[in-house]
C-alpha cells in the first residue's frame, strides 16, 4: 500500500522528522530501523540492492553483515550475491553448503576476486552463512553469489575457466561430442596469460580480443549457446533444470567477456570510448547474473545485492579518469528496467574516514547535513527527492573526494532519485 510522500519546509526538516538513528552495537534498535525501511519498500521486492560509497571500509561491511542477518530471519531473504567473479563464487557457495573446503583459507582467495575474500567482514560474513546453514533446524539453506563479471579495473579473466565449465557440462551427458567442443575450443584459447594483460585496459594493441583465434573462438561460443538451447528438452532430461540453466548462464557469460576482450582490442573511436563500452558491458553482464539469480532463487527467497554504490544506482554512472569523463549505464539502471518496483536500492555513506582519506564534510553538503542529526548511523527515505524543494536539491553543493581511497564518491543531488533510502555513517 502506498504511502502519501510528507512535505518538508527544508533539507534539513526532511532529515530530522525521517533519519532512523541506529548503532549495530544495539541489535534491537538495529532490526527495528530495518524493519521500518523494509516495510517501506513494500512486498513486490524481490532484489534489494545495497551499495557502498567506497571499497574496503570494515564498517559498511560490517552493517551489511547485520543488514542480511535481520534479512534472512524476518523478512524471506534466501541469498546474498556480492561484487565478486561470478565463476569464483560457487567455490564459496560450496563451502557455506558444507560441501566445499573445510576451511575459510581454502576459498578465501580463489572464491573471490579483487582481494575482497581478505576482508574481515567477508569472512565473518561466509562464517555465518556456514553456520547458519548448518543447523538443522534451518530448512532452507542460504545461497552465496558473485555477480560481477570475472574481470578486475586493470585487467580480465581469460574466457577459459566459464568455457570448461559449459564444456564439462556437456561431457557430462554427452561425452563424444563435449570432447570435440573441447579440443576446438581449447586450441583457440591458447595461453591465460595473453588474455590476462592488465596493460590491455589503457592500450589497446596489448589486447588480443579482435585476434583470428579469439574471433573464431566467439564464433564457437555462439554455436555452444545455440547448441544449449537447441538441445534443452534433451539436457533438462538428462540433468536437471537448475544444472541446465547454470550452464546457459555460464555460456552467456562466456559471451558477454569475449565482447568485453573485443572492445579493450578496438582501436578505432574517440578516446575513452572503448573504456566507456567496457565499463558498459561489465555492467550489463552484473544486472544479467543478478536477473539470473532472482530467477533461480524465486520460490525459495529474495536475493540482497552488495556493491559499489555505482554499480546499483538508478542514474547513470560516472567515473573521471584522467582528462577523460566516463560516463555509462550501471546495473542498477538495467534492474530498474527489468524488474521495476521489484527492484530497490539502499545507497551508503560516510561523514569522515581518516583511514580512507575522508575529511569532515563541508558544510551545505549532503553528507553534512545528514551527519548533522543523532548518529551514529542512520537509515533515510530519499522519496526520489518528492517533498523538496527542487532548487534545494539541485544547489547542493559536492562534498570534497578522498585523498586516499579512489573508490569513494560522494553523494550529489542525483541520488535522491539514484537510491530509495540512504544508510549514512558519521
Amino acid at each position: 500500500m502506498s504511502r502519501p510522500t510528507p512535505t518538508h519546509v527544508s533539507l534539513d526538516d526532511w532529515i530530522a522528522h525521517e533519519a532512523t538513528a541506529f548503532s549495530i552495537d544495539s541489535p534491537d534498535a538495529f532490526n527495528a530501523a530495518v524493519d521500518k525501511m523494509i516495510e517501506s519498500l513494500g512486498d513486490s521486492v524481490e532484489l534489494l540492492g545495497f551499495g557502498e560509497a567506497l571499497h574496503g571500509d570494515e564498517d559498511i561491511l560490517m552493517i551489511r553483515n547485520r543488514l542480511f542477518q535481520r534479512l534472512v530471519e524476518a523478512h524471506g531473504y534466501s541469498a546474498i550475491a556480492i561484487e565478486s567473479s561470478f565463476p569464483r563464487a560457487r567455490a564459496v557457495n560450496e563451502y557455506v553448503a558444507g560441501r566445499g573446503p573445510a576451511s575459510y583459507e581454502a576459498v578465501q582467495d580463489t572464491g573471490f576476486s579483487h582481494g575482497f575474500g581478505r576482508l574481515k567482514a567477508n569472512r565473518e560474513l561466509v562464517e555465518w552463512i556456514r553456520a547458519y546453514n548448518a543447523d538443522p533446524s534451518h530448512s532452507l539453506k542460504i545461497r552465496f553469489y558473485g555477480f560481477d563479471s570475472p574481470t578486475e579495473m586493470t585487467g580480465t579473466d581469460s574466457p577459459r575457466q566459464v568455457l570448461h565449465f559449459v564444456l564439462d557440462y556437456l561431457a557430462s551427458i554427452d561425452s563424444n561430442r563435449g570432447k570435440d567442443r573441447c579440443e576446438r575450443i581449447g586450441s583457440l584459447i591458447g595461453q591465460d596469460s595473453d588474455w590476462e594483460n592488465p596493460a590491455a585496459m589503457m592500450d589497446p594493441t596489448k589486447s588480443i580480443g579482435l585476434s583470428p583465434a579469439a574471433t573464431a573462438l566467439r564464433v564457437e561460443t555462439e554455436d555452444l549457446i545455440s547448441e544449449l538451447h537447441v538441445r534443452r528438452p534433451e539436457l533438462v532430461a538428462k540433468s536437471d533444470t537448475s544444472r541446465y540453466l547454470e550452464a546457459v548462464q555460464y555460456a552467456t557469460v562466456a559471451r558477454q567477456l569475449l565482447n568485453y576482450h573485443a572492445t579493450l582490442a578496438r582501436t578505432s573511436g574517440k578516446p575513452g570510448e572503448r573504456i566507456v563500452d567496457g565499463l558498459g558491458i561489465r555492467d550489463f553482464i552484473m544486472a544479467d547474473n543478478l536477473a539470473y539469480m532472482v530467477s533461480r532463487e524465486r520460490g525459495r527467497g529474495k536475493v540482497l545485492a552488495f556493491a559499489h554504490n555505482s554499480h546499483l544506482q538508478r542514474g547513470k554512472a560516472q567515473w573521471q579518469l584522467g582528462t577523460d569523463l566516463l560516463i555509462w549505464w550501471p546495473a542498477g539502471a538495467h534492474l530498474n528496467d527489468i524488474f521495476g518496483q521489484r527492484y530497490a536500492v539502499v545507497g551508503s555513506a560516510v561523514g569522515v574516514s581518516d583511514a580512507n582519506g575522508i575529511g569532515r564534510p563541508e558544510a551545505g553538503t549532503l553528507e553534512a547535513c545528514l551527519t548533522a542529526v543523532p548518529g551514529p548511523a542512520r537509515f533515510i527515505p530519499t522519496h526520489s527527492g518528492q517533498g523538496l524543494s527542487t532548487s534545494e536539491i539541485k544547489d547542493l553543493p559536492t562534498r570534497s573526494g578522498s585523498s586516499k581511497n579512489p573508490t569513494y564518491f560522494p553523494l550529489t543531488p542525483q541520488s535522491f532519485t539514484d537510491f530509495d533510502w540512504l544508510a549514512v555513517l558519521d
